[in-house]
């Protein structure tokens, strides 16, 4: 049978999106498992400063997305798409197994820099892969099933966290990745169309510093990142602010509980976004999103002093916002660009937005003791989510591909 048969073909896509889903779940996983143990695994290195503590390791993760993503694509570029999946893998499997075994909070904080750095890049490549290996027709099917992914780590981290006690013990799901990395080295083929170099677009310096790109780049970064903020505020402080309204359990179900709520609600909107966006249209369902989790936040973070039906109807709420939002922002943010730089400038977008997220998730655990309360300071940093909404509002959106840099590119038969 001839390697392009189409039955051939089709299972090895099917392949493709098995491990690439499972990667962007073990994604999601490992982001929220640390700051589910957060209230009881700090306590066990030091009892002084633990907000402190805890802020300096979910910024890190963030920040280690921030280098995995930039650094591995790079990789990805240079080297091929198989060797930058495999150290994405392996970075998240071999430093999440580390961090069962750490005795110091320093260790813990290193190790998550590495597994944020893997994730990073799962996000990226991922993505990629799949825009590479699957054809038109069944394209953006695959990627919008697979911005599920990592929601559904999520919900894994939240039952973990239910039924396991033991933080050490929970950290071994670091195997999963490993076992992953043996599929993608064994069996994965690298990108055709890398090894092709079919995927190549040059723009002269004139676009890249252009006025009006740096607007729009501005604009997307401030709308992407102002969501991105607000929703790794929320999630990353969640437990330790629900482990503050309880009073009459240790808070570990209750933990468990908000986790699965949230990645519950994030699953639901993200795989809606789509055809909630064909029916009201993309700016009025962005605009619904940062109002209504800043509605939320008012709710949650303000004025609820205990845990209740209608708090965790909440939590649903809001992650239902972010979920939709995040389903969006995959097709908004890029759609602000002309094709030929697209990737180019939404890899903007994107990575500025994050080293801001990182910079102010640590902040939220400096803030706790000045503001009294993380309630307190959560709800002031969403705040963040009114920024989204005015530039939201007042952003210009033009044609595909008719956007006044064109003028700027190099014709199609010069690329």
């Amino acid at each position: 049978m001839n390697e392009n048969s189409p039955k051939k073909t089709s299972t090895y896509q099917y392949f493709l999106f098995f491990i690439c889903f499972i990667s962007g779940s073990i994604g999601g996983l490992t982001s929220t498992i640390v700051p589910s143990y957060l209230p009881t695994l700090i306590k066990e290195f030091t009892t002084e400063n633990v907000e402190g503590v805890g802020a300096i390791v979910n910024a890190v993760f963030i920040y280690g997305m921030l280098f995995g993503g930039i650094l591995l694509g790079l990789i990805s570029d240079r080297w091929g798409r198989k060797m930058s999946y495999l150290s994405a893998v392996f970075s998240i499997g071999v430093f999440m197994l580390l961090s069962a075994f750490v005795n110091t909070w320093m260790w813990l904080v290193l190790f998550r820099f590495m597994t944020g750095f893997g994730v990073g890049g799962i996000l990226l490549i991922t993505a990629v892969i799949i825009s590479e290996e699957w054809n038109e027709q069944t394209k953006s099917i695959a990627l919008g099933i697979l911005s599920i992914s990592f929601p559904v780590g999520i919900f894994s981290a939240g039952i973990i966290t239910y039924n396991v006690s033991n933080w050490r013990t929970a950290f071994f799901a670091g195997i999963l990745p490993l076992i992953i990395g043996l599929l993608i080295y064994f069996f994965m083929k690298e990108s055709r169309k890398w090894l092709e170099g079919k995927i190549q677009n040059k723009i002269q310096p004139s676009a890249i510093n252009d006025r009006e790109m740096f607007r729009v780049i501005l604009s997307g970064s401030l709308i992407y990142g102002s969501m991105l903020i607000g929703l790794w505020a929320v999630f990353a402080w969640l437990p330790t602010w629900v482990q503050t309204i309880v009073v009459d359990s240790d808070g570990q179900q209750e933990r468990g509980i908000s986790m699965m709520i949230f990645a519950s609600g994030g699953l639901l909107g993200g795989f809606l976004s789509g055809w909630i966006c064909n029916y009201f249209g993309i700016k009025k369902v962005m605009l619904w999103c940062f109002a209504g989790a800043f509605l939320i936040s008012l709710i949650l973070f303000k004025f609820t002093t205990s845990l209740t039906v209608f708090t965790y109807f909440c939590m649903a709420i809001i992650a239902l916002c972010f979920g939709v939002s995040q389903g969006v922002l995959n097709g908004y943010i890029p759609d602000l660009f002309p094709t030929p730089i697209r990737s180019t400038s939404t890899g903007i977008c994107f990575n500025i937005s994050r080293l801001f997220t990182a910079t102010v998730v640590f902040f939220v655990g400096w803030l706790v003791q000045s503001l009294n309360g993380y309630g307190n300071a959560l709800f002031y940093f969403s705040f963040i989510f009114i920024i989204g909404f005015i530039v939201v509002f007042f952003q210009k959106r033009k044609e595909r591909d008719t956007i006044i840099y064109e003028e700027h590119l190099l014709p199609l038969n010069e690329q």
